[in-house]
């Protein structure tokens, strides 16, 4: 086993002593099957584990009075570059962003405001010019500068410094702030994997100088059956520039390795057989179970026994359509084992999306679950299912094996719809298998999964990853990211139908031998404190969910967290969309009980893992920013002509050159791999996404580039407006689209969720309005408010704008399939309140 020694870790990543400090909850039966508990017939799960259910759809985020008071002198983002994507809330958040943050300090965090007129580069420490404020010792405020508790910080509104400017076309005020900075207590940071800027920077300056070095020293801490090539000193081979060729990324090619090996043999063969893998909480409370990673890897042997026994091999495809249950990181395992391509459709997407994904990767299995229980809404996927292998089937395409888990909690075996000769009971052909299954040893640039993803138009795209480089990528994100360490309790509240449960909830912290919890339910039943009754429940150390979750637990209030200790709890993370400072300060105070630091992390589907993310202890945090890049990551902000903007600026992000865990192509489609995603800016990977770097060299997520609203020339991100409508403290939640308008080209059409019990009024509409007038500037004012009781999300919390995009422009007969929604029903509400 190799230790770095360049300081790139601060240990390997791989197998910590055994811990006899864990015991084995619920002992697995002979077959490696773990047992649920709570009085019922075992093997209970209801369904998908996105993490918002129908009836919390509609409860979305709020901004209590309290914490979201609108006193103070609000203020509006400048941006140094044609005020293109003006600068994201986070950076230019108003006084009451982050008003009530105060006075919970003393165990954790502590805030600064900090004046720095020198930007912080991924290869330079943090240097103020003199006289404008803090001066840093190592990255942090040195003694006697202007660290100060954040009672007063928080108080003062003398820490905004106002500017007035001949704005160049709006006429509008610019105000410029000394930001409010949250950073870990000294305690923290001295035990942090990444302890300060300087480590950071030397860290980073050899992962983007010499990648190749930086990398495969990290990746000889895994298990290669058989080392890779090295040609020159090289370990990866790109091209990212159109104009010179066909898009080509490899890592590691040449080495033999297996990623379910990794995560699970590696830590049986250390002696951690008997430690727990893997919580399971299913959807009532008291049906619970947990997995040791010997009891796991008996399961992944059983289930890729039997998919060999049926003729699926290397390079084959299997489809898996099932709820979270211990199962379904099991199929995924099981898969890699024998070298098959997993294909994970979230249990929630319509007949249709699963026909086309089937009719699309030809699998030679289909593997799901009679049904689920979510929350209080049954789900019969076997229906689902039933439906698109027919569909596949008028397409040309048949499916000869569906293997069908019977969910007995949710729903019986009786009930069950049935073809014969093609479906097949779980419990009657995978506990029969042995426990020991021989590794297929597959290449590093041989695929590892598909997982789909769906634009508002047109068929989805596979998205590939292979193996080597996504191991090692997820593995060492998952570690510094959250600042891991060995023996502690994750929860990743996503589902594995999404890539967020693919790198982690399963192969990254798996492959850092982490104890991961797997919830089957949603996040307010049976009551809105059910999140941090599991947090006690299993001690979790590292809570990782997205801002949608957030401000739907925020519209419950602080009751229903602060009747739990949340003691364990040691570091936070957000995902899926960028997270507005007023949650942000909800999660840090409340949850947090302002000691834990927060991971703002911002990556995608196609990235396989992390690409800005804070690493706690390394850096100050700003509210609502992703701070940095990521070891080997090199972001690039770009104007409309693809040249790179430097210094503070505004543009689409974009990436330079690869990481280890860059996808491959897209499924049967490299030209429009090519396309989509290298073409639009030569030389780049384009994210799609927007972004906006401030003064101090962090980076803030402007929204999707297609969510970008072009009003009378001034280009305004969605989320900008967003933020500034639930700074009010009646709105909850907000989504805000273009429509077509006569005059000014574009208008800003808002769809506002009020806080519980607030009616609709001409003049909270008017109210509003004036919020973002305030906020951002008269030009950035909504042009229609819609009330809305909820809005139209995926099970995952995604807002599907497309629904919102139609109703907005009347086309309401082209709304499409609304399957897919927690609560479809919020779309015909929507429709029935459009002229009110």
């Amino acid at each position: 086993m190799t230790t770095l020694s360049c300081g790139v870790l601060s240990g390997p990543i791989c197998c910590p002593a055994p811990s006899s400090a864990r015991g084995v909850r619920g002992a697995a039966g002979s077959s490696g099957a773990s047992k649920r508990s709570g009085g019922r017939p075992g093997n209970g799960e209801r369904e998908p584990s996105s993490f918002l259910s129908a009836s919390s759809a509609s409860a979305s985020a709020s901004d209590s009075s309290t914490s979201s008071s609108s006193s103070g002198s609000d203020i509006t983002a400048s941006c140094s570059s044609s005020g293109v994507f003006r600068g994201r809330f986070g950076a230019r958040a108003s006084p009451s962003a982050l008003s009530g943050a105060a006075g919970r300090v003393g165990r954790g965090w502590t805030g600064a405001t900090f004046g720095i007129s020198r930007a912080i580069c991924p290869l330079r420490c943090m240097a103020p010019t003199p006289g404008t404020g803090a001066a840093f010792t190592n990255g942090r405020p040195a003694a006697g500068s202007s660290q100060v508790d954040l009672t007063s910080v928080l108080s003062v509104d003398t820490r905004y410094k106002t500017e007035t400017h001949a704005a160049a076309s709006a006429g509008e005020q610019v105000v410029e702030e000394t930001q409010v900075l949250f950073e870990a207590n000294e305690e923290f940071r001295k035990n942090a994997l990444v302890s300060s800027t300087e480590k950071y920077e030397e860290m980073y300056k050899q992962s983007v100088e010499d990648p190749d070095t930086f990398w495969s020293e990290i990746a000889s801490q895994f298990h290669w059956e058989k080392k890779w090539d090295v040609t020159d000193g090289k370990v990866h081979t790109e091209n990212f520039d159109v104009r010179k060729g066909p898009i080509k990324v490899e890592w590691f090619k040449g080495g033999k390795t297996n990623i379910c090996y990794n995560a699970l043999d590696r830590h049986v063969e250390a002696g951690r057989a008997n430690d727990v893998a893997m919580f399971w909480e299913g959807n009532e409370p008291g049906y619970d179970s947990s997995v040791t990673f010997g009891n796991l890897l008996d399961l992944v042997s059983q289930v890729s026994n039997y998919l060999r026994s049926v003729g699926v091999k290397k390079g084959d495809a299997v489809v898996i359509y099932m709820p979270m249950l211990v199962e379904l990181p099991v199929a995924m395992l099981a898969c890699a084992r024998i070298g098959a391509i997993h294909s994970v459709v979230f249990a929630g997407f319509s007949a249709d999306s699963l026909a086309q994904r089937i009719s699309d990767c030809k699998p030679k299995v289909v593997l799901t679950a009679n049904g689920v229980m979510r929350g209080t809404k049954f789900i019969n996927l076997k229906t689902i299912v039933d439906d698109a292998l027919k569909q596949a089937k008028q397409e040309g395409y048949t499916v000869e094996t569906s293997v069908v888990f019977a969910n007995e909690v949710a729903t019986k075996k009786e009930e069950t719809a049935w073809v014969e000769g093609r479906d097949i009971w779980w419990q009657d052909v995978i506990p029969s298998q042995s426990t020991k299954s021989e590794v297929e040893w597959v290449d590093a640039e041989d695929p590892l999964f598909l997982l789909y993803t769906s634009g508002s138009t047109g068929k989805p795209k596979g998205v590939l990853h292979s193996t080597g480089g996504y191991m090692v990528y997820t593995a060492t994100t998952f570690k510094h990211a959250f600042d891991y360490r060995p023996g502690e309790v994750y929860w990743c509240t996503a589902d594995c139908g999404w890539i967020t449960g693919h790198s982690y909830l399963t192969y990254g912290p798996l492959l850092n031998g982490a104890t991961v919890v797997n919830f089957e339910g949603v996040p307010t039943y049976p009551d809105a404190g059910r999140c941090w009754e599991i947090v006690d429940k299993y001690n979790v150390n590292i809570f990782y969910t997205a801002p949608t979750a957030i401000r739907a637990l925020m519209r419950e209030g602080d009751k229903p967290v602060k009747k739990h200790l949340r003691k364990s709890l040691r570091v936070l993370g957000s995902v899926g969309e960028p997270i507005n400072p007023a949650a942000w300060k909800w999660y840090y105070e409340v949850v947090g009980d302002s000691r834990c630091p927060i991971s703002d992390t911002w990556w995608q589907t196609e990235t396989g893992g992390f690409m800005i993310t804070p690493m706690p202890g390394g850096w100050p945090l700003k509210p609502g920013s992703a701070t940095f890049p990521f070891f080997g990551v090199q972001p690039a902000i770009v104007d409309e002509n693809g040249k790179e903007l430097h210094g503070e600026c505004s543009g689409y992000l974009c990436v330079k050159a690869s990481w280890p865990s860059t996808f491959r192509t897209l499924f049967g489609d490299h030209p429009r791999y090519e396309t989509t995603y290298f073409a639009p800016f030569k030389g780049f990977y384009f994210s799609g996404d927007g972004c906006h770097r401030d003064k101090d060299g962090y980076y803030w997520l402007t929204g999707r580039v297609d969510d970008v609203i072009n009003v009378s020339g001034h280009r305004i991100g969605s989320a900008e407006v967003e933020s500034a409508l639930v700074h009010h403290p009646l709105c909850a939640e907000a989504a805000v689209v273009g429509y077509d308008h006569e005059v000014k080209g574009q208008g800003i059409y808002a769809f506002v969720t009020l806080v519980e019990g607030v009616e609709y009024s001409d003049k909270l509409r008017k109210d509003l309005i004036a919020k973002v007038r305030s906020q951002i500037g008269p030009f950035a004012a909504p042009d229609i408010i819609h009330w809305a009781p909820g809005l139209p999300k995926t099970r995952s919390g995604k807002i599907m704008r497309r629904i919102l995009r139609k109703i907005a422009a009347s086309q309401i007969d082209e709304l499409g399939d609304v399957s897919t929604l927690a609560d479809p029903g919020v779309v015909e509400q929507l429709i029935e309140l459009r002229d009110k």
